[in-house]
């Protein structure tokens, strides 16, 4: 067990959330330490655990730079093209196929 606060699901008090949550407001948890972690229960399978971060104590969001964007860019046009053909498929290829479908049905 660790030494964090534990809260159930829907009962973590104001100033705490998850990391979406704080991207949701445009803030990020900026190196902070988890605050506390929040437990929903499933029916005979461990429980889904999230880590919550101070509200008071995140930064916003760094802003997107050209650079930025160009590498994002970059890093999605090489998921969208396949290796063999070399063609961008528009869709991310499949990591268990390593190329776009139809080259893959084509073997």
């Amino acid at each position: 067990m660790s030494g964090l606060p534990c809260y159930r699901w829907r009962l973590a008090p104001d100033g705490l959330a998850t990391r979406r949550q704080l991207r949701a407001m445009g803030l990020r948890p900026g190196g902070q330490d988890v605050a506390a972690q929040l437990e929903r229960p499933r029916r005979r399978r461990a429980p889904l655990v999230a880590y919550l971060y101070r509200v008071d104590q995140a930064k916003p969001v760094r802003p997107m730079t050209p650079a930025r964007a160009d590498a994002l860019a970059a890093a999605m046009r090489a998921r969208h093209t396949c290796p063999n053909c070399l063609v961008d498929v528009g869709y991310c290829i499949p990591r268990s196929l390593g190329m776009c479908v139809p080259c893959h049905d084509s073997l």
